[in-house]
């Protein structure tokens, strides 16, 4: 488990990597909608800078929140209520 921030203020709270290389990106957003939408917003930003090796790699980009509503958006972000965990 790490995490990513760049010179730019980019960053991504977790990132969770397997021994295999394949890897998920988590940014835990506890607020309202328009803080959901910045976390999508960050990993979408993050998997852009990535070479196509690392892009391949990647099986999921994840917003937690305190919502109690998960979901798929269209742009393939995953928004996973906190309480669905477990």
């Amino acid at each position: 488990m790490s995490h990513y921030r760049n010179e730019n203020n980019l960053e991504v709270d977790a990132i969770v990597e397997l021994f295999t290389g394949q890897w998920a990106g988590f940014e835990i957003k506890l607020g309202g909608d328009e803080f959901i939408e910045e976390g999508a917003k960050n990993l979408l930003s993050f998997h852009k800078k990535l070479s196509p090796k690392r892009q391949e790699e990647m099986t999921s980009l994840n917003v937690l929140t305190a919502g109690n509503v998960s979901y798929q958006r269209t742009d393939g972000v995953n928004v996973i209520a906190l309480g669905h965990l477990g």
